[in-house]
């Protein structure tokens, strides 16, 4: 879930004319983290009450993309970048954060309407998996350049961690790992397991390709300034405070355009179809009967809600459902809302710690 809300702030902060070592991209990685624990409370406390993890989503980003892929909105020329201010280029980036603040905001009335008004429930009919999976897939397939573009920077870190992540995802959840237990009256005895590894892919992938470009830094096998370096931007974290809270407003008052609302209703509609999906297999891994009508109204309505909190905090992204949690649940076994509730805490204050934001940063910058 972390991964997947880091992730959208490396593509959009360099769309946002944002400088490689501004502290202030933490910052946008700790908002999105404290509105994703804010807007899954709600969502599990007066939405549908199903285990529906809302928070970033790339759905968002192709229309971002495209607006600030506007003549106004691009970025000036480096050398020009480089003879402004550090003032100027912090307003730089804020009037396009505002900009989109303000998109997201507006364009989630929509989602707010069909979903309380109840007109979700008239389109069940027609939103079935034959449109869900081309929707999705067209999003994904739209930011192919971005990844990339990423990749790029050592195609060796990127090619690996994607090895790595193959193996551990299909091959190594099918081997039993030996460990060695302590039980009372049995003493030592070994037990073979594979649920660390279906638990955590993603983690025990980006760990052991951390330790690789540490031992690759330490050695000095890649130049210094290099992106694969683990030490390439530790100024991030140096710079960023301890705490800071995020709060409403605070890259300035949003504003809001006509087209930049029509842009960002294509967001709103992929986000509203790809969820539907997601209310009726969730209650299913939970052992729950199918949501009534009325719930997945409200829990789209709920969604609506939080895509405007997401866009008045300026997180430069939407909320939307994830469905890598829907399948956590189904390996896990664990279907409580309050172990959800209890995470929501735990990422509002991870989002209030500034530091934590630094150094996700770092780590994904790498990876």
């Amino acid at each position: 879930m972390i991964g997947a809300i880091i992730s959208i702030p490396f593509i959009l902060t360099p769309a946002l004319c944002m400088a490689e070592d501004d502290p202030a991209r933490s910052y946008i990685i700790s908002t999105m983290i404290f509105v994703t624990g804010l807007v899954t409370f709600f969502q599990t406390t007066i939405g549908c009450r199903l285990l529906l993890v809302q928070g970033g989503t790339i759905s968002f980003l192709v229309p971002t993309l495209a607006i600030l892929n506007l003549p106004q909105w691009q970025c000036p020329a480096s050398e020009i970048m480089n003879e402004m201010s550090h003032e100027e280029r912090t307003e730089l980036w804020q009037i396009r954060m505002r900009e989109l603040s303000g998109a997201i905001a507006v364009s989630a009335l929509f989602q707010v309407i069909v979903g309380f008004g109840g007109i979700i429930g008239y389109l069940l009919k027609y939103i079935t998996p034959s449109t869900i999976v081309p929707t999705v897939s067209l999003v994904g397939l739209s930011l192919f350049e971005n990844a990339a573009t990423a990749a790029s920077q050592h195609w060796g870190i990127a090619a690996g961690t994607m090895i790595l992540l193959t193996m551990c995802s299909q091959v190594m959840i099918n081997i039993p790992i030996p460990l060695v237990v302590y039980r009372k009256g049995q003493g030592l005895h070994v037990i073979r397991f594979n649920r660390v590894i279906m638990n955590s892919q993603v983690l025990l992938t980006i760990i052991i390709m951390w330790i690789i470009c540490t031992i690759l830094t330490v050695t000095d096998a890649l130049p210094y300034g290099h992106p694969a370096r683990s030490d390439s931007k530790l100024k991030i974290i140096n710079d960023s405070p301890w705490f800071r809270v995020p709060y409403p407003g605070q890259w300035g008052v949003p504003t809001v355009t006509l087209a930049s609302v029509i842009g960002m209703l294509a967001g709103v509609l992929t986000c509203t179809v790809e969820s539907i999906s997601y209310f009726p297999t969730t209650a299913k891994m939970c052992g729950a009967p199918p949501p009534p009508i009325h719930a997945i109204d409200r829990g789209i309505g709920v969604e609506g809600l939080g895509t405007m909190l997401a866009g008045l905090w300026g997180s430069g992204n939407g909320t939307n459902t994830f469905g890598e949690n829907v399948g956590t649940i189904g390996v896990t076994k664990v279907g409580s809302r309050r172990v959800i509730q209890w995470a929501c805490f735990l990422m509002i204050l991870q989002g209030v710690i500034s530091k934590f934001g630094a150094v996700f940063f770092i780590v994904y910058h790498i990876i």
